[in-house]
């Protein structure tokens, strides 16, 4: 017979424990050797930017939630374990025979169960540790948050929305964690009765018939609990449920669920105390599907009667029963996405050339954008890109003091690309030393063309040259972009290679104090095993102690490290400051899905029923800084982040003024306002139960990746304008609305960026019987010009293809204007050249080669039809008048009509609008004589 082994060996080797505590010493080294260097390289980074204690803070936070709940998962996990043990003890076998390599080996068990108790618990309290670590900015929430801020309270429970914001989520979050927690322990429990039985089995006694349910009893009782608890909770989540008509609770909900739960809940609990005498008295099996069936039933008739009053009181009737929860869910999404504060305004949208007023709006014609932001980016890649590895990533627009006057322009910042390095210079030196930054910007008026048709430039070339006094950039590097996706050393031996000039490159040094300084050898190993560098950082002659790591240059990847429960706007935007220097500028907003009675919208991989715009985050494009300023302070959720960080956040008052006047209405806010809108703005439960009023964003005509065209929904438009019984003029985002299934339009919000109405938005009605064309209807209108169509199609069948611009709906006065820029681009050449402006109002369009020629042709062109008139054409004399005479007595009208014009143009570029007007009316009586057949 083979011999048996006993396990563990009684004399087991003392090298083999050594070595085997060495390979655990060296794993943690190795594991754990790396989280605490990236640790320490985020430390330093943080230091950089005077964001350390940040850093700490959050760090400190995570780890003291990691610890905390770690611990107490494996103490409740062991000790369960030992309890279990020692109650089960005298019915374990003590010992098990089993067959390794044809020999057979004794296991003891209660060794090897502890052995196994002891690595279980520990593998899942560390799981348990990490699971809530990751959920530290829930927990910091509750602890920190406001415990006395607003006064908005919901109207089914009458909790405040902190308590929605901030105490349920944690409590979600914890009785999540203990429900786990419970259903481990009575899996245990439940492994201990089948060893115990089955060991009972094996030794044929009786006994094992009946099973020691007394564990099992008490983890049941406390499995209960958790249940009930989680039930409890889940009566204020009714609040955040989406329905097919509206989102929160509903009648149904009121009159039967949250009851039912209650009651659910109350024998949940009755049944833990049912488990819990089980386990007290002679333990039975029975007894625990005694505890549950209560709630069970509960349960189940809970449902059965919520079906009930749902198919037979509430279908029938849905919209009187369910009129006040309507109405609930109206007032609360409303406040949730900041409609509540929209200003109502009427907006008569007439169709006379009178009413678009253009004496008085000439600020506003005057800052019509007609450089299409596409149109001007692939131009700008051919007139300014220098050299292949720049590239213009994107095209913003803003306002700046032009001359003394206030100008919309557009602007785009040359980045460096490494990507487009050619293949000979994509080496380490070049890559991280020598091709560090970007160059300058451009800068162009928004309807500035010159006469082959391209952009007329306020900034350009390398180096940066300015065509307007006091525009000036002074510190012109781009180390920090949305392009800068790799890390580069600088102030090294090695000269940056700046801009090129000629046959020759201009070279600089950096001169900022961004970054990490690299120091010593130690540190520097330390940052080449973080950054990936370590075959070329520590051994490089050309990096000293003085040179410094520029790392996380890419600037949405920058803020999403320092702040990263914030949500940012994916389109940050270029201002040229005071003092000349670059700055980005990215929005950034606190969201949440838990505001109650609000219905749920997406936004990006989100589901969110909260948006606040509270913070403007700004990045020195030179060295890298980064400020949060703050810019509501009625929001809830950024005053606890405050609370958590009071060193990460400034107040909005401490921006400096030229960056302050350059801040707009957020985009992505706009959107979201505007998906809201075109429903919650029916705040009357019957309309908004029957749809009767639905909004859509209005649509518009694109370009399809295959270059064709395609519909899709307008992106709002930004506007140098001044608003309808306003007096100054202001930088507007304008977002159009047609009814639900219809092109007409049927009014537009406007969100204000300046002064004192800074983050308002007014909403413009117009007349509901009224037809007002929307953009695809203009568009149809072009599309049916004979002679407008007609030229369009002929450049089609010459060598090149027509590109048509984004159509702009433009309020001016009492009516609405559009423009549309159409280019003729060559199919060799990827730079499109304006060649027409359409101009239209309600009935009337006409084009011109410029948008002056259009203007004029629209304005003062005789004819009230749709048809297009070409300035040059209306100006002159009819064919069918008589020889000579007719062209003498003409001469005098057409003098006159060239000097008003010539005077219109001089007053409206010396801002003397009035004088303007009268001259633009002096000009359109001169030209309505020239237009009446001569007798």
């Amino acid at each position: 017979m083979p011999t048996s082994l006993d396990w563990p060996l009684k004399n087991p080797h003392r090298r083999r424990r050594r070595f085997l505590i060495l390979l655990a010493v060296v794993a943690v080294i190795v594991f754990g050797g790396r989280t605490a260097v990236s640790y320490f390289v985020d430390l330093l980074w943080f230091r950089s930017l005077g964001y350390g204690s940040v850093f700490a803070k959050a760090l400190v936070l995570q780890w003291i939630i990691f610890a905390l709940f770690a611990a107490v998962t494996f103490f409740i996990l062991y000790a369960s374990f030992a309890a279990l043990k020692h109650a089960h003890l005298p019915d374990l076998p003590s010992s098990h025979t089993i067959f390794f390599g044809g020999q057979p080996v004794r296991l003891p068990v209660e060794p090897v169960m502890r052995l196994l108790a002891l690595g279980g618990s520990l593998v899942t309290a560390l799981v348990a540790g990490a699971g809530m670590m990751a959920e530290w900015p829930t927990l910091a929430l509750f602890w920190y948050a406001p415990r006395a801020m607003g006064s908005v309270v919901d109207p089914i429970f009458g909790k405040p929305v902190n308590f929605f914001l901030f105490t349920l989520p944690a409590w979600q979050l914890i009785s999540g964690w203990l429900l786990t927690l419970a259903i481990i322990t009575c899996v245990l429990a439940v492994f201990f009765i089948v060893i115990t039985g089955g060991a009972g089995a094996l030794a044929k006694r009786r006994s094992y018939l009946t099973l020691p349910w007394r564990g099992l009893s008490i983890t049941f009782a406390f499995l209960l609990l958790i249940l009930a608890v989680r039930v409890y909770l889940g009566r204020y989540a009714l609040l955040f449920d989406d329905h097919t008509v509206f989102g929160g609770v509903t009648y149904t909900d009121a009159h039967v669920t949250l009851s039912g739960l209650l009651v659910v809940c109350v024998a949940l609990i009755a049944g833990a105390v049912v488990a819990v005498a089980n386990a007290m008295t002679v333990a039975r099996g029975r007894w625990l599907v005694a505890a549950i069936l209560p709630a069970a039933l509960c349960f189940a008739g809970v449902q059965v009667a919520g079906w009930w009053m749902s198919s037979f009181i509430v279908k029938p009737n849905e919209l009187v029963r369910e009129q006040p929860y309507i109405a609930h869910n109206i007032l609360m999404t409303r406040q949730a996405y900041g409609l509540d504060k929209f200003v109502q305004r009427e907006f008569p949208a007439e169709t006379t050339v009178g009413a678009a007023d253009p004496a008085n709006n000439q600020p506003t014609l005057q800052n019509i954008r007609l450089w299409d932001w596409q149109a001007l980016q692939d131009t700008l890649r051919q007139i300014q890109e220098i050299r292949t590895y720049y590239d213009f990533p994107d095209i913003d627009i803003d306002r700046y003091v032009i001359d003394g006057t206030l100008r919309q322009v557009m602007l785009a910042t040359r980045e460096l690309n490494v990507e487009k390095l050619p293949e000979s210079s994509r080496n380490w030196i070049n890559e991280k030393l020598i091709y560090t930054h970007g160059y300058g910007i451009t800068m162009n008026p928004v309807n500035g063309f010159t006469t082959e048709g391209l952009p007329t430039l306020y900034l350009s070339n390398m180096p940066v040259q300015s065509t307007v006094p006091g525009l000036n950039v002074t510190r012109p590097e781009i180390y920090f972009g949305e392009l800068t996706n790799t890390d580069v050393y600088v102030k090294t031996r090695q000269q940056e290679f700046d801009y090129p000039q000629g046959q020759s490159n201009n070279v600089t040094s950096y001169q900022g104090n961004g970054g990490i300084e690299l120091g010593g050898f130690v540190r520097r190993i330390l940052l080449a095993i973080d950054r990936g560098d370590l075959g070329k950082l520590p051994f490089s002659d050309d990096v000293n102690a003085q040179s410094r790591l520029l790392m996380r240059r890419n600037v949405r990847d920058r803020v999403a490290a320092l702040a990263p429960f914030l949500t940012y706007d994916p389109d940050p935007y270029m201002v040229v400051g005071e003092d000349g220097r670059l700055s980005w500028v990215m929005d950034a907003f606190t969201t949440s899905d838990q505001y109650p009675y609000s219905t749920h919208y997406r936004l990006g991989d989100d589901l969110i029923n909260y948006m606040r715009n509270s913070v403007k985050v700004v990045i020195d494009a030179y060295d890298g800084s980064t400020t949060f300023y703050v810019f509501d302070n009625q929001d809830p959720i950024l005053a606890a982040y405050r609370n958590i960080f009071p060193g990460l956040f400034k107040d909005g008052a401490a921006m400096p003024s030229g960056l302050r006047k350059h801040m707009r209405y957020p985009e992505l806010l706009l959107k979201m306002q505007g998906e809201v809108y075109g429903l919650y703005h029916m705040t009357d439960p019957a309309v908004f139960y029957n749809r009767d009023d639905l909004w859509t964003v209005a649509t518009e005509l694109g370009m399809s990746e295959g270059g064709g065209q395609t519909t899709q929904p307008m992106q709002p438009n930004f506007v140098l304008m001044k608003l309808p019984d306003e007096t100054g003029m202001e930088f507007v985002e304008i977002l159009p609305f047609t009814p639900a299934n219809r092109n007409n339009l049927i009014g537009w919000i406007g969100g204000r960026s300046d002064g004192e109405h800074y983050g308002t938005s007014v909403v413009y009605n117009f007349p509901k019987n009224k037809l007002v064309d929307g953009p695809l209807q203009i568009e149809a209108r072009i599309d049916q010009n004979a002679q407008l169509s007609g030229q369009l199609t002929l450049w089609n069948q010459q060598g090149s293809h027509v590109r048509r611009g984004t159509l702009l709906v433009i309020p001016t006065g009492r009516a609405l204007l559009y423009a549309e820029p159409i280019y003729l681009q060559a199919e060799r050449s990827p730079m499109p050249e304006l060649r027409l402006v359409v101009l239209a109002l309600q009935d009337r369009l006409a084009y011109g080669s410029t948008f002056e020629a259009a203007l004029n042709a629209l304005f003062a062109g005789g004819g009230s039809s749709l048809t297009s008139v070409e300035p040059q054409r209306a100006a002159q004399p009819s064919a069918a008048a008589p020889g000579p005479q007719p062209a003498v007595e003409l001469k005098p009208t057409i003098a006159e009509a060239a000097k008003d014009l010539a005077d219109y143009q001089r007053l409206t570029a010396e801002g003397k609008l009035g004088e303007a007007g009268q001259k633009l009316e002096e000009l359109k009586r001169a030209i309505d004589k020239l237009n009446t057949p001569q007798r």
